[in-house]
């Protein structure tokens, strides 16, 4: 299944009422409907939501604008959040699978999901409920691959093992977080992915719009961006004080090429080793184009040099010595 290196990513789709949405996007139908028109008719064939997104809204509203064009994009969603009040309205049981399934598929008025991924872990489940409760819907034909999203390294190999063993649809994509000031996937879970030919969904390339141009030392200079409010989490998290060397070397790159800061910095990820492609989230068809103009965007090899120096974090134990020890072997020294 081949997806575009640039997914349009829903979670900015409705979300009026609440105030994590609202200030997320809480995009209408008509916008909803004219961002994603452009980015089909640009050459997107790839699309990703959630079922928490908005309470819903996010999959009502997708499934209105890809009425007529369902056929052209591949189709993906989450579970595993809090959908509701009742104990059994969260997780990976086999229950609320069933009926979290069932649930999107009416929202998002399709017959079947394209990529249904687990949208985070559930303690309380073992994986091997989880894993048959996917294959059979994947067996009834209402799922046609699965995937995972924030799962650590080893519960992705230890689902692909049960999955091996008990003969069960396997995964197929890992979403994670990766950007210029988040790169710790590279430790365990990019290795893992190369190692299983995976495939990498990035979410938050522009590290939640830190990334977009809007921030320097300096300040924001959009006040209503969600990192410039006061009492909103970071999300994802910051260390502001390196973020600002690498946003001070965006912008010269940016500058050379005469693009933007976002750009560039989508360009970075979609380079990296294993990643099949970026998701975007959008509110207005101007920022779309720009985005979808990263794919076109060949940084040089010096560019990509000074990102990667900037933006380079320690490596944590035990991948510190192993690197030594393979160092080591790659430059044996004589026995005296």
């Amino acid at each position: 299944m081949l997806v575009s290196e640039i997914c349009l990513g829903a979670m900015t789709f409705g979300g009026a009422e609440g105030p994590l949405y609202r200030m997320l996007g809480s995009l209408g139908q008509d916008q909803v409907d004219r961002i994603v028109g452009t980015a089909l008719d640009a050459g997107v064939n790839f699309v990703d939501t959630a079922d928490v997104y908005s309470a819903g809204e996010s999959e009502i509203m997708l499934g209105q604008a890809l009425k007529g064009r369902r056929d052209e994009v591949v189709l993906a969603t989450k579970l595993a959040a809090r959908v509701g009040p009742g104990v059994n309205e969260i997780g990976l049981s086999r229950l609320h699978t069933a009926r979290a399934l069932e649930d999107s598929l009416r929202r998002l008025g399709t017959d079947h999901i394209d990529l249904y991924q687990l949208h985070n872990v559930d303690p309380l489940t073992p994986i091997e409920e989880t894993l048959g409760a996917l294959n059979d819907a994947v067996r009834q034909g209402k799922i046609r691959y699965i995937g995972c999203s924030n799962l650590a390294a080893w519960q992705v190999v230890k689902a692909l093992g049960v999955s091996a063993l008990r003969d069960l649809a396997g995964f197929a994509s890992v979403q994670a977080y990766y950007s210029l000031v988040g790169r710790d996937l590279e430790h365990e879970l990019l290795p893992m992915i190369e190692e299983y030919e995976l495939g990498l969904m990035v979410w938050a390339p522009l590290a939640g719009g830190f990334l977009s141009g809007k921030f320097d030392r300096a300040g924001a200079s959009d006040p209503a961006s969600r990192h410039a409010q006061q009492g909103y989490p970071d999300f994802p998290p910051i260390d502001r004080t390196h973020a600002y060397d690498v946003i001070d070397v965006l912008k010269t790159v940016a500058a050379r090429h005469e693009v933007s800061v976002a750009r560039v910095a989508l360009a970075w990820v979609l380079a990296r080793p294993a990643v099949t492609t970026v998701i975007v989230g959008v509110r207005r068809p101007e920022q779309l184009a720009d985005n979808l103009a990263a794919a076109d965007l060949s940084l040089t090899e010096e560019d990509l040099a000074r990102l990667d120096e900037v933006s380079r974090i320690p490596a944590p134990y035990p991948a510190w010595v192993q690197r030594n020890s393979i160092l080591g072997r790659a430059a044996p020294q004589p026995v005296r």
